[in-house]
């Protein structure tokens, strides 16, 4: 049902005014009022719950997803059952790249990490947007830059580091994502984003625990010292901060 604004919801128990505005995705935030207004009618706004798996490898996709927020996590699974997270989204970019850049579909799984709410853009009005070469274009191009950069760093960081430091990463990059310091999630599904043991996560977060880095409690961990976290991280959690701030537009306020 269409409301005033021109947005429309797909879920219909929550009233217009509560709509979050679609410019706490940092990518519709970075476009000329002409464009902005243009899509404004064309955007849907959709619940991530927690555990949703948007896609699965190899599917055809017919949204591009802007996150408001919440947290997704693109997952590489194998044959035998273990999976690793390729990289992670938040409110700085967008789901579903395969729309516009002609392969129609990603080798990995989209699920939502985090819940949160997005606005999501029909393949065919997409496809349509792109084709006019226009700013959405232009930062849809940058934002995938910066996703590959995260894609391939973390490929180095999986062989070449610690558990540890591949911990204190990951938590800063979600932390980055996220409202407050608090990360909703288990051990075991960071074992299955790690790609590790979960008897090996729960040794590392106990031990930061102990350091009085975090505190842990039954799915939630509660970051209490960040500053120490980002003496721990290995050099990735750098490289990949300094590439999203200088290609998305307005750097990357995280």
């Amino acid at each position: 049902m269409p409301f005033p604004n021109g947005l429309a919801y797909m879920t219909k128990k929550k009233k217009p005014h509560s709509l979050p505005d679609p410019k706490r995705n940092r990518l519709l935030a970075s476009l000329p009022a002409k464009d902005y207004e243009r899509l404004l009618s064309e955007l849907e706004l959709v619940d991530m719950p927690k555990g949703w798996t948007m896609s699965e490898s190899g599917d055809h996709v017919n949204y591009l997803h802007f996150p408001v927020s919440g947290i997704v996590s693109l997952i590489y699974s194998l044959e035998d059952g273990s999976s690793s997270e390729t990289a992670l989204v938040g409110n700085e970019g967008m789901v579903g790249i395969s729309i516009f850049m002609g392969g129609e579909s990603m080798p990995t799984s989209t699920d939502v990490q985090s819940a949160g709410q997005a606005y999501r853009l029909s393949r065919k009005v997409m496809k349509h947007e792109f084709s006019l070469g226009g700013q959405l274009q232009h930062v849809a191009l940058l934002f995938t830059q910066a996703m590959i950069a995260q894609t391939s760093q973390t490929a180095v960081c999986n062989q070449h580091h610690s558990l540890d430091q591949r911990m204190c990463r990951w938590l800063l990059m979600s932390l980055d994502r996220s409202d407050g310091d608090v990360l909703a999630i288990t051990h075991e599904a960071i074992s299955k984003l790690l790609g590790v043991r979960r008897e090996s996560v729960t040794q590392i977060l106990g031990q930061l625990e102990k350091d009085e880095l975090l505190a842990l409690a039954r799915g939630r961990i509660t970051i209490r010292d960040r500053a120490e976290l980002e003496k721990r991280v290995c050099e990735c959690y750098a490289v990949v901060q300094e590439e999203y701030e200088r290609l998305l537009p307005g750097g990357c306020d995280f």
